[in-house]
C-alpha cells in the first residue's frame, strides 16, 4: 500500500488494515523483505491513526451552564 492510498483512508479504514498487518506478521509466514514492507507500512497507518485521534480530540468539547441557560463551550480535559 502506497503512502497516498494510507493518508486517503478513514481511521476505521486504517486501524483495520493495522489488525491485518499485525496478523501477517505474527503468522511469520511472510519473508523477509515482506515482513519489512508489512512493518513499515504499520508505522504509517499507526501514525494517521494518532494523527485522526489528536484531531478528533481537539474538536471535543463540553458544555456547561452558564447560569443563566446558555451553554458555555469549554475543552475537554
Amino acid at each position: 500500500m502506497t503512502k497516498d492510498q494510507i493518508e486517503k483512508m478513514s481511521f476505521e479504514d486504517a486501524l483495520k488494515r493495522l489488525e491485518e498487518t499485525v496478523r501477517m506478521l505474527e503468522n511469520g509466514s511472510v519473508s523477509l523483505d515482506d515482513s519489512l514492507a508489512l512493518f513499515e507500512e504499520g508505522i504509517a497507518l499507526v501514525k494517521l491513526c494518532n494523527g485522526k485521534l489528536d484531531n478528533a480530540e481537539r474538536r471535543v468539547v463540553k458544555l456547561r451552564d452558564g447560569g443563566d441557560g446558555v451553554m458555555i463551550e469549554e475543552p475537554m480535559d
